[in-house]
């Protein structure tokens, strides 16, 4: 957003990133609600970057309530089985016309960082071990949980998606 000018020579004022920082407020207000995660966890900003990337690309972050279409909307666009990673990245990749944009600048760093931080998270996609496997391999927790490396996007998104839920 850049500061009004009078003078109509429109200027290269500082650009101010408000609609990242108002989709960050909405995505942290959904994941505040559900109680879900403590706030200084990898996790928690793992589901705040995916919930405010949602928001900032859906519609730019619209300074209203979220009213409950809108709602509705963002729980379909994160759930599961969803092509959301593609969608993201389309959104991000699109033409920019040449402009200096400081809310895609940090929109698009807060994707890398979904995409090249992983955390260790339970295995879901692992029912249990192969018949042939002895229980308590690699990759297992001393309660024998199945744990892999993820990209936080993979383990946000569901946190994201079950905060719009409890919203």
């Amino acid at each position: 957003m850049r500061p009004e000018h009078h003078d109509g020579a429109g200027g290269g004022g500082l650009l101010v990133p408000m609609a990242w920082m108002y989709a960050e407020y909405i995505a942290d207000e959904l994941l505040v609600t559900g109680d879900l995660m403590e706030p200084a966890t990898l996790e928690y900003r793992a589901g705040r970057e995916a919930l405010a990337l949602t928001v900032f690309l859906y519609d730019g972050a619209v300074a209203d309530a979220l009213p409950a279409a809108r709602v509705d909307e963002l729980r379909l666009l994160t759930a599961y089985g969803t092509s959301w990673r593609q969608w993201v990245c389309e959104r991000l990749d699109a033409p920019e016309d040449g402009r200096r944009d400081p809310d895609l600048a940090l929109a698009r760093a807060a994707w890398r960082w979904l995409e090249e931080t992983e955390l260790l998270a339970a295995d879901l996609d692992a029912i249990g071990p192969p018949p042939w496997e002895p229980v308590g391999g690699d990759g297992e927790d001393e309660c024998g949980e199945a744990r892999v490396w993820t990209p936080a996007w993979q383990l946000g998104l569901p946190l994201g998606h079950l905060a719009i839920h409890l919203y």
